[in-house]
């Protein structure tokens, strides 16, 4: 992983603007404690002021955006046979969420069912 892209990563995650070369971090004027990951122009990653972290490759599978958001937490994306995997699943990148701090919120394209019904199975949408 590369130095700019931690470096993007902290900047993102603790809401405070970055820029070097092709990358930068941009908080949003209307919500003050939103921050938008760029990589040549295009957003590939929002850092929402409730928490939540929604990613995607902004349309360019490259080796330089799966960098740029392996950095980020809650984010493990390989390639294998010219598919992408993100957190073990077939992605197409596509936005994502990645992270929710709401515990019944949307995380990885599901619905999450609160723990404390363990009757329940998991459900996609």
């Amino acid at each position: 992983m590369r130095k700019i892209s931690k470096d993007a990563a902290e900047a993102l995650m603790a809401y405070k603007k970055f820029k070097r070369g092709n990358t930068k971090v941009v908080l949003d004027a209307a919500k003050p404690s939103a921050a938008y990951l760029y990589l040549h122009g295009n957003m590939i990653a929002c850092h929402e002021a409730d928490g939540t972290l929604k990613i995607t490759d902004g349309g360019y599978a490259t080796v330089t955006t799966k960098d740029r958001l392996n950095a980020l937490p809650h984010v493990s994306i390989y390639q294998r046979k010219f598919v992408w995997y993100l957190n073990e699943e077939k992605w197409d990148g596509d936005w994502d969420i990645v992270y929710n701090p709401d515990p019944n919120g949307l995380q990885w394209g599901r619905k999450r069912i609160p723990s404390s019904d363990d009757s329940i199975e998991e459900v996609t949408e």
